[in-house]
């Protein structure tokens, strides 16, 4: 159906993942420990829908949907909502889940807003570059917000077994050690991906008098990088506590959701225009004869002046 769209998709995706949510708060208020599937096939079901939403865009476009705030939005969400589905699997992270699924709803519903997609003409690519750039920076914000998910399984478990003995050993969350071994290499994995595509990009043409090192997103993404650094380089080789770096990976990603869209709009370089870039030539007409108007070189008869 034709009117059936891309959006409608997604839109049908985020009420699943909204039903989840729902379902998860269930899930917490019952400590974890009822084992079932319900959770999971909403969430599944939610991600075949996203998958669909995406496949219809991007045959629209003939390339990855990655050109506006909706889209790139979409793409990290959908990566983030794969990678929980897969961990979700494993017998200790079948309620990973029940962490993913409210984040997926409210940067959800926020991507909805129409002001998100603008439909402009057709963007250009300029390559695998381009390609690599944006789809290794996705995946890393995908990976933060993994550990972001972990992070917060580790604070409840660490708070069950301080206040709630019994209800942390009926629980079937994973151990406190193991969810901060996972949330250190969910951050490790994800400053690698963000490091190749910040180098990445710094190779991609720019737009005339739009410096690349000044650039509000660029400056954003050093700042991010800088951050997720320090909070490896604190708690691996500094001894920070692992509460403290559980806390630091959730406010770094919260702080990643609230600046990336406000961040990307003040972006002179994520802006899809026609404006020229930085290494394009220009084009020019080559033994091309010079074009007369064409009622200089054949007048119409009325225009012919009589002699007296």
């Amino acid at each position: 159906m034709a009117w059936f769209t891309d959006r409608h998709c997604f839109l049908l995706a985020v009420t699943l993942y909204g039903l989840s949510t729902i379902y998860s708060v269930f899930l917490w208020r019952k400590g974890f420990r009822r084992d079932d599937w319900v959770n999971y096939f909403l969430l599944a079901a939610g991600v075949a829908l996203h998958t669909l939403a995406m496949l219809k865009r991007g045959l629209t476009l003939h390339s990855c949907p990655v050109n506006n705030l909706y889209e790139a939005t979409t793409f990290l969400l959908w990566a983030l909502a794969l990678a929980s589905l897969v961990y979700s699997l494993l017998p200790k992270f079948k309620f990973l889940s029940a962490f993913t699924a409210p984040v997926l709803f409210t940067v959800g519903v926020f991507a909805l807003m129409p002001s998100l997609d603008p439909h402009g003409p057709k963007p250009e690519f300029s390559g695998a570059l381009r390609s690599l750039h944006a789809a290794t920076i996705l995946q890393a914000y995908g990976a933060f917000g993994l550990a972001a998910v972990a992070a917060a399984m580790f604070l409840a478990q660490q708070h069950d077994l301080k206040v709630h003995k019994l209800r942390a050993l009926l629980s079937l969350l994973p151990s406190i050690q193991r969810l901060e071994l996972i949330t250190t290499r969910l951050t490790m994995a994800g400053f690698a991906l963000l490091t190749i595509g910040l180098a990445a990009g710094s190779q991609l043409p720019h737009k005339e008098g739009a410096p690349y090192f000044s650039d509000a997103k660029v400056l954003w993404s050093a700042l991010l990088w800088l951050v997720y650094l320090e909070q490896l380089v604190a708690h691996k080789f500094f001894g920070r506590a692992a509460r403290r770096f559980a806390l630091g990976i959730i406010i770094a990603f919260v702080f990643l959701l609230l600046t990336f869209w406000f961040t990307n709009l003040l972006s002179p370089l994520h802006q899809n225009d026609a404006q020229p870039t930085a290494g394009s030539a220009p084009v020019v007409l080559t033994n091309s004869a010079p074009v007369q108007p064409l009622f200089l070189t054949n007048p119409p008869p009325q225009l012919l002046l009589k002699n007296p």
